[in-house]
């Protein structure tokens, strides 16, 4: 027979291998490489690490060093610290004691500058066990003999592919842990997108989509992506390990932060060209792209041991960047305290990398160094180097090579246009890489933005703020929050009218009612951004009559000369990163902060939603306040932030065109009013209406549920059913309570019943309420409660009884089908575990339920074997009971009378020694051995058994002991 079409295995994962070995990388069969690794519990392949590690380190590592070097592997701590150890281990920072030489030497695992020493392996349908669970990834690269990535592949017909394919990653993380520690990389595809993410690193927006310059099919996307000299680069450079507030976590560059980063160093290592522009939008992990560009200038023996200098232009950033490079393990680091701290440190050659602001150039001395081999990195290019300071700078260091970083797109100022012209001098298109804001979004780099304006009665008068702000040329192309301070400052009626007294207590009881209302329920945070710091502390005053006074927190720079009524809010040492870290946090207060200047640019909370825009802004200034709400979040459960609010008390996106004065179409065309989410919502809404309501009409639950369930027997149904629905809860999410919704709201609520009545039958394993929106899950709290919904029927007890009472209920055979679908996942779920036996009942009950859905067998077919199962469950508890054999023997029992063995209960009895004798076999290698023994030699003393070979009973023996490894601990 064939293989399906878009099937797994057929149009997946073999292409993927075989694309593998164009590129360079040898086929290993699965029984090879499992030989190799010496069985199930290895993790490297054995011979080849030995071979390879004593051939990249002549007179270091010898045979016994290769094997203890090998143990050291095995044995990392299975969390993301052992990762850490393992990834330093291919990185080449581990070391071994000579004892010839009386001194610890490096030892290399990989050989990066010649490839070709290297050995590349994959094979497929790679079994690891740890004794008490057993993981089978579809793919795994193994460099050198170690296991550095592996790949889950998806059918390729299949929509919700790539999310059960990081579902099935993480249950690797959590089952066998070991083998996971000593992997950095994997990858999920189904051929349609490839995407990647590092290992410990498992949320959905660390999942990034590979593409080069140009995306291209299947084919070209895996080899690009495993070339062995990308891996090793990857693998090396492109993989950190930063600490936040103590704790470890892992990041793997994107497509773009590579690009950029490779660019950069061919860049330097290019004596013609001493310029260069790096244009990637806000929110796109500038900071790692500019940490991995000075490790990689630094260590490149080309540049004969370079000083790089790290620019930035704000107290607050200098604090921020020096903590990303001590996080990410980068060494000692030079900090300028002073001018003439930065004299020193240049004039004395110092090498390896210094960072300071800016301003610390003023008045410096012309040619203080004149080598070639100085890199500036210049953070914020925009604004940092304009004016005199740029003059300073490079005069100063004539003869370095300069790159500068950007988050915002050219302007048509001239202070854009000279941004560009110092750095974008080598380059046809001004700049050396870009990365836009639609590329990443449509990666999920960043968050879509949305925005609405305030009711009329708030917003300030339109003439007033042209007059005084938009018309204004000195506004134009403003770049610094500091500059945009003093054009306010000088607009007296402007200001006087965002802080009228009336008005505050409107706009406070507004922002009240809506965070209340709208970003509360969906448990996001917020922003309330005031013109002044006098305005911070009015709104402050006035949010506290509305809301309890723990919500907000005002967080502005407190100044010497302030009164009683800023006073109040002067945060004391310590109290400010306090109140930062617990905003991050989801379930802490506070929900709200109040700002005007501080945290608009450089601070990142994903779980910020939404910011209250009181303050006109403009230009560079404007896109870097709304991109701290661009941020990707996903919650505990899942759940993932769709998009950005931004709503607008000023008036300032209602001449969006005058306010962002950039040639870039790029920004017009990704912030979106409301209005446009309406009138998604209302399309949607007509094509729901027409395609699934009918299945809800009537008044019979039964007839109901089974019209849903034979509607979605199809998987290509039911996934055209959940595309339209997400894209509608997203909707509902963002714009609920919105009185547009009204009209729609019982049609919404229909969908929302047909769509739990299906998630539910069709995926028993599944919470549906996790899975849902917070919205959407109260909406469906509520139906539920009124009975419009009724419940999957829950199985408390897993006993033969409670099937038989499902199998004896007055439904339809449909609904009962699905029910004791359900009733046996969850038995087998709760129970598997302690009484393995029921493990091979519920392998059947999925394969029945997939061939029922596949229609490939009737309804009344589908029924009557899963009433077998019911009635084999309830026969097994009475055999159980009358042999009187423990859990794991009679597991051994069960499987092989289900074989047909005559004498299965003989040979469990002799095992059932063994169990007793060896109660810890599950965690003990010594006496796993003993037991798997046991269990052999029963089999293969058995003249039944051997009847079909002596394979037979090996393969026998490995399926009863993966089953009873299932076993609870």
């Amino acid at each position: 027979m064939a293989p399906p079409i878009g099937g797994e295995r057929s149009t997946v994962q073999n292409p993927l291998i075989r694309y593998a070995e164009d590129a360079g990388w040898t086929y290993l069969s699965e029984d090879d490489a499992l030989r190799l690794r010496r069985g199930e519990t290895g993790l490297v392949l054995h011979d080849v690490c030995v071979n390879q590690l004593q051939r990249l380190n002549p007179g270091v590592v010898d045979l016994q060093r290769a094997e203890d070097l090998i143990r050291r592997l095995a044995v990392v701590p299975p969390t993301i610290e052992g990762n850490l150890q393992a990834w330093e281990f291919l990185k080449g920072l581990r070391t071994v004691f000579v004892e010839s030489e009386k001194r610890e030497r490096n030892v290399r695992l990989l050989d990066v500058e010649q490839p070709d020493r290297n050995t590349f392996h994959v094979t497929d349908e790679f079994t690891f066990t740890n004794g008490v669970r057993s993981v089978r990834a579809d793919v795994v690269f193994l460099v050198n003999g170690i296991p550095v990535l592996f790949g889950e592949t998806k059918a390729a017909t299949h929509q919700q592919a790539i999310t059960e394919g990081l579902d099935q990653v993480r249950r690797y993380h959590r089952e066998c842990p070991e083998l996971m520690a000593l992997l950095q990389l994997f990858a999920l595809t189904h051929v349609v997108r490839f995407y990647y993410g590092a290992t410990w690193s498992l949320s959905f927006k660390s999942l990034f989509n590979w593409h080069e310059e140009q995306t291209g099919d299947f084919e070209t996307l895996v080899k690009g992506f495993v070339a062995p000299e990308r891996i090793l680069r990857v693998l090396t450079e492109f993989i950190l390990f930063p600490r936040k507030d103590g704790e470890l976590s892992k990041v793997v560059l994107r497509p773009h932060q590579m690009r950029a980063v490779e660019r950069v160093i061919e860049r330097a290592n290019d004596p013609g060209k001493r310029r260069g522009l790096i244009w990637h939008t806000q929110g796109s992990g500038k900071t790692y792209t500019m940490v991995t560009v000075a490790r990689m200038l630094i260590e490149d023996p080309e540049l004969e041991n370079p000083t790089v200098l790290m620019l930035i232009d704000r107290n607050e950033l200098e604090s921020q960047l020096s903590g990303n490079l001590e996080a990410t393990g980068f060494g000692h680091i030079e900090v300028a305290r002073s001018r003439q701290h930065l004299r020193d440190l240049l004039r004395t050659d110092r090498r390896g990398l210094v960072v300071s602001m800016i301003h610390k150039f003023d008045g410096i001395e012309a040619d203080i160094n004149t080598r070639k081999n100085i890199f500036v990195l210049v953070d914020e290019a925009h604004r940092t180097t304009g004016g005199d300071l740029g003059n300073y700078l490079m005069a100063a260091l004539p003869n370095a090579t300069y790159v500068g970083f950007t988050g915002t797109p050219i302007d048509r100022t001239a202070h854009g246009q000279g941004t560009f012209k110092v750095f974008g001098v080598d380059d046809a298109n001004g700049y050396l890489d870009k990365y836009s804001i639609r590329e990443s979004i449509q990666d999920g780099t960043t968050v879509p933005l949305h925005y609405a304006l305030a009711p009329n009665e708030l917003l300030i008068d339109r003439e007033v703020l042209d007059r005084e702000f938009l018309s204004l040329r000195e506004a134009e192309g403003v770049s610094d929050i500091e500059d945009l301070n003093h054009i306010l400052d000088r607009a007296v009626t402007l200001k006087n009218m965002l802080k009228n007294r009336e008005r505050v207590e409107r706009v406070g009881e507004y922002v009240a009612r809506h965070f209340r209302e709208t970003i509360e329920p969906m448990a996001y945070k917020a922003f309330l951004v005031g013109v002044d710091r006098e305005a911070c502390a009015l709104y402050k005053q006035e949010l506290d009559r509305h809301l309890p006074p723990e919500y907000s927190e005002v967080v502005f720079s407190s100044g010497f000369n302030d009164g009683p009524e800023l006073a109040q809010y002067h945060l004391q040492e310590g109290r400010e990163e306090q109140i930062r870290k617990a905003f991050r946090r989801p379930g802490d207060l506070p929900k709200i902060l109040i700002v005007t200047e501080k945290l608009l640019t450089g601070f990142d909370a994903p779980i910020l939603y939404c910011m209250y825009l009181d303050k006109p802004m403009r230009d560079h200034v404007l896109l870097q306040a709304i991109a701290r709400v661009n941020r990707p979040y996903e919650d505990e459960d899942g759940r993932r932030k769709s998009a950005g609010f931004v709503l607008d008390f000023v008036g300032i996106f209602e001449k969006l065109e005058k306010a962002l004065a950039f040639d870039s179409e790029d920004v017009k065309e990704v912030i979106d009013d409301l209005d446009v989410l309406r009138q998604q919502f209302e399309r949607l809404m007509t094509d729901g209406r027409s395609t699934y309501l009918g299945l809800a009409e009537g008044r019979e639950d039964d007839k109901q549920a089974e019209r849903i369930l034979e509607y979605f027997r199809d998987r290509a149904v039911r996934d055209e059913f959940s595309k339209l629905y997400k894209e509608l809860e997203d909707l509902y999410e963002i714009l609920s309570p919105d009185a547009f919704l009204r009209p729609f709201m019982p049609d919404y609520e229909t969908l929302s019943r047909i769509y739990y009545v299906m998630r539910s039958n069709y995926d028993p394993g599944t919470d549906v309420d996790r899975s849902l929106l917070r919205k959407t899950v109260e909406l469906v709290r509520r139906l539920t409660e009124s009975g419009e919904i009724h419940p999957p029927s829950v199985v408390y007890e897993g006993d033969a009884e409670a099937l038989e009472k499902i199998a004896a209920a007055h439904e339809s055979d449909t609904v009962k089908v699905f029910n004791l679908i359900k009733a046996i996942h969850q038995m087998v779920d709760r129970e598997g575990s302690k009484n393995p036996f029921l493990i091979p009942i519920g392998e059947r009950a999925e394969e029945i339920a997939k061939r029922f859905e596949e229609r490939l067998q009737t309804t009344q077919q589908t029924l009557d074997e899963l009433l077998g199962l019911v009635e084999e469950r309830r026969v097994a508890e009475e055999q159980r009971a009358s042999l009187g054999l423990a859990p794991s023997p009679f597991a051994v029992y069960r499987e092989l009378d289900h074989d047909g063995v005559a004498s299965a209960e003989q040979i469990a009895r002799q095992t059932s020694v063994a169990f007793d004798e060896h109660p810890h076999w599950r965690t003990s290698p010594e006496q796993e051995a003993e037991v798997r023994k046991a269990l052999y030699k029963a089999l293969l003393e058995d003249s039944e058994v051997l009847r079909d070979g002596v394979p037979h009973a090996v393969e026998l023996g490995e399926r009863l002991m993966t089953l009873l490894r299932a076993a609870e601990v």
